[in-house]
């Protein structure tokens, strides 16, 4: 079937948003607190293990810096890019537009948890990489490893966080699809080494994320 792995990944995301509606009520504001503390915790030192092994390298037996320029250029540009076409403006829309949708629209954790859900499960290589092999070769194995990982985490962040979180099934389907669709176009491009860089910048956006979960 096309795209398995991001109809699997897509399951699993709204699948544990729904677990999560279902049984967060039990978990009471000291609960909740913990768990998203502790998520925001476990976020970080993703971000930051990513982050090392892209920036830090061996060399005759002395750890040495790697692309610094690469990183500020990046997150620099990125950033620019992002403001003047309003990225996260069009994520907001789609999540009012989903809280509205689905009934949700007195809910005012919706947007927050949403947006970052959504951000934690769509920024990494291991989205790209593992929609372009779907897209491929119908591999769809890393996909399914990142549906285990995202279940945990969407569970934990929509008992904490707010039902908004369950909802980021839609920009990771939008987003590993169209990558899947479109694999054979842009395979030249994804090579060792742009995924390896993709890796480093999506590990510190990560940790970003990290650091607003954890405030």
């Amino acid at each position: 079937m096309f795209a398995l792995g991001t109809l699997i990944n897509t399951f699993a995301i709204a699948l544990a948003g729904l677990l999560g509606s279902w049984f967060g009520h039990l978990l009471n504001e000291r609960h909740q607190s913990g768990l998203t503390m502790a998520s925001g915790i476990a976020i970080l030192f993703l971000g930051i293990s990513g982050s090392l092994e892209g920036l830090l390298t061996l060399v005759d037996g002395q750890i040495t810096s790697q692309k610094s320029m690469l990183l500020v250029m990046s997150l620099a540009l990125g950033t620019l890019i992002g403001e003047v076409l309003h990225i996260e403006g069009w994520f907001e829309k789609l999540g009012i537009w989903l809280r509205e949708r689905s009934g949700k629209a007195q809910d005012s954790q919706f947007l927050d948890a949403f947006l970052t859900a959504s951000l934690t499960v769509c920024i990494g290589a291991m989205a790209i990489l593992g929609a372009m092999q779907d897209g491929l070769r119908g591999d769809y194995t890393l996909l399914a490893i990142k549906s285990v990982l995202d279940f945990i985490i969407i569970f934990i962040m929509t008992a904490s966080l707010g039902k908004g979180a369950g909802f980021s099934a839609v920009p990771v389907f939008l987003f590993q699809g169209s990558i899947t669709s479109l694999a054979r176009l842009i395979e030249p491009l994804m090579t060792e080494q742009a995924l390896a860089n993709l890796s480093l910048i999506g590990s510190v956006l990560i940790f970003g994320i990290g650091v607003n979960i954890v405030n």
